[in-house]
């Protein structure tokens, strides 16, 4: 591994998940939330430009630290360099895995009797 970190955070916001990769990842003093910092994004060598990545670093690029809450997380690995950023839509039926939110902070069911 190299001499500082980079971590992969997938996680899940607004009917899609990202995955972005960052050199700092904290437990925040903010209960139920993750410090993310120092974001890493692939160097643009080529003509080719990814709508995913611009997406990405267009909400990221100038973000000096996120917090994103803990059941939003879907998985956080330590990685050797950084790869492709990602975000994919979530489409109805799709069953995403997280961590499990705050007791009674779940939505209402939507079945009807």
């Amino acid at each position: 591994m190299s001499a500082k970190p980079i971590y992969k955070v997938i996680f899940y916001n607004q009917n899609q998940v990202y995955e972005v990769y960052a050199r700092a990842i904290y437990q925040s003093d903010m209960y139920g939330f993750i410090e993310v910092e120092e974001f890493v994004f692939g160097e643009r060598s080529q003509m080719i430009v990814d709508p995913a990545e611009e997406k990405l670093k267009s909400e990221f690029g100038n973000v000096a630290r996120s917090y994103i809450p803990m059941q939003a997380i879907i998985r956080i690995d330590e990685v050797e360099k950084e790869g492709e950023v990602k975000v994919t839509d979530i489409k109805a039926g799709d069953k995403v895995a997280q961590f499990p939110g705050p007791a009674g902070l779940t939505p209402p069911s939507t079945h009807k009797d």
